[in-house]
């Protein structure tokens, strides 16, 4: 997963059709992992579309590169 942030116990309702599609789509084998990548993934798109919203016209074509 890449980061060491500390897992907390949680229990809550799930569509099984939909956790099941998701694992096939992440590529995970465990529910606890499907939820924990997705939950991962949602907050660095978000982070993605802020930082878009912020750059949107300020940028010129090139100035960024990929680390």
């Amino acid at each position: 997963m890449g980061r060491d942030a500390p897992l907390k116990r949680k229990s809550f309702f799930v569509n099984e059709r939909e956790l099941r599609w998701a694992k096939k789509l992440l590529g995970v084998t465990t529910d606890a992992e499907v939820i924990r990548v997705s939950v991962q993934r949602i907050t660095e798109m978000e982070k993605f579309w802020r930082f878009m919203k912020r750059s949107r016209g300020s940028l010129r074509p090139g100035s960024i590169r990929n680390p």
